[in-house]
């Protein structure tokens, strides 16, 4: 399993997704409830537990910006503290649960789980196609019962789109070009890029551009270790220098217990920004795409969860980013521990 890297930011939620009702998640293990303030209109974010007799949280009520308990009514006020107990007049001096850092930016409710201490919300990864008004996005979570380490892997490698998602996304080309990458380990960006001078249009593309014919098509993605990654993407009729159609292709990888991690996806575009029947096609169309991920992932950790004994992978050109993912990754989760050969 890929180890957590604790003291870094992940999407907990979409904007959209937090509100008056209590909403709850687990990141990284942790359960978590979140919630819209009232009074302010800010994202709180509170460990999703009662100290009573563990109590979901997020199963419970609201009273203005607190929280009563579902059990037994201890009740917690927007910075975990509880402020209320049945029975008593007297608080126990233990009795809080945590609250975590919480950053809203390009649509997205980053949580950082780690040590409070070290939050810095300028390090936070930026996305601002997600709310960019010239460009229009749909977008959807799915979870996936598999390492979150398997997603990167199949995101940092697009070859199989050629094989998983053929007649979709999927063009022989995309898996006969080669391509370039670069790493920035102390940064941790890995950047993988695929460009295909001539290639089939798939019907992701032909469909909602209108394009007859053969395509330029760039693929340029940027992954910013461990939850953001971006892939940019840029067609165009062969032979053409217009119109380039460009499309931003988001997903937020939130690892949310050991074998399991929250796939947030969105596909912006900066064409037909208006059209509902296109953005309707997208939706549904990049959905089934998620889904055969989801699928093919679920598949694969239950094969690998069956493995006898110990294996050896066998690795080529193509899995390039996806190793230098890994080792960021591991770096990473290392420096969380604190120890010494981090």
């Amino acid at each position: 399993m890929t180890q957590f890297a604790r003291n870094q930011w992940y999407v907990a939620a979409y904007t959209t997704e937090v509100g008056d009702d209590l909403l709850g998640r687990t990141i990284l293990g942790e359960p978590v409830v979140l919630y819209r303030s009232r009074e302010d209109g800010r994202a709180i974010a509170l460990a999703d537990r009662c100290v009573h007799r563990r109590f979901p949280l997020s199963e419970s009520r609201r009273e203005g910006d607190s929280i009563m308990c579902g059990y037994h009514g201890f009740t917690y006020d927007r910075a975990g503290a509880c402020v209320s107990v049945p029975g008593q007049t007297r608080v126990p001096r233990t009795a809080r649960v945590a609250s975590y850092p919480v950053v809203e930016q390009d649509s997205l409710v980053w949580i950082w789980v780690g040590d409070p201490a070290a939050a810095d919300a300028s390090r936070v990864p930026r996305a601002p196609h997600l709310v960019d008004p010239a460009m229009t996005t749909v977008r959807g979570m799915e979870p996936i019962d598999a390492d979150y380490g398997l997603l990167v892997d199949n995101l940092l490698d697009l070859s199989h789109e050629t094989y998983l998602h053929g007649g979709y996304i999927g063009t022989p080309e995309v898996a006969a070009t080669p391509i370039t990458t670069e790493v920035d380990e102390e940064a941790g960006v890995v950047r993988v890029s695929r460009h295909m001078a001539d290639a089939e249009c798939p019907p992701f593309y032909a469909r909602s551009t209108g394009i007859e014919g053969r395509i330029s098509r760039l693929q340029d993605i940027e992954y910013f270790a461990p939850c953001l990654y971006l892939l940019h993407s840029r067609i165009t009729p062969v032979g053409r220098s217009a119109p380039v159609f460009r499309t931003e292709i988001t997903y937020a990888i939130t690892p949310s217990a050991p074998g399991k991690v929250y796939d947030f996806w969105a596909v912006s575009r900066d064409f037909a920004v208006g059209d509902e029947e296109v953005t309707a096609f997208l939706r549904d169309f990049n959905h089934t795409v998620v889904m055969q991920d989801v699928d093919a992932l679920n598949l694969l950790q239950r094969a690998l969860d069956t493995e006898p004994g110990p294996y050896q992978e066998l690795s080529i050109n193509i899995d390039t980013g996806a190793l230098a993912a890994r080792r960021i990754l591991a770096a990473l989760a290392a420096a969380g521990t604190g120890r010494a050969d981090a």
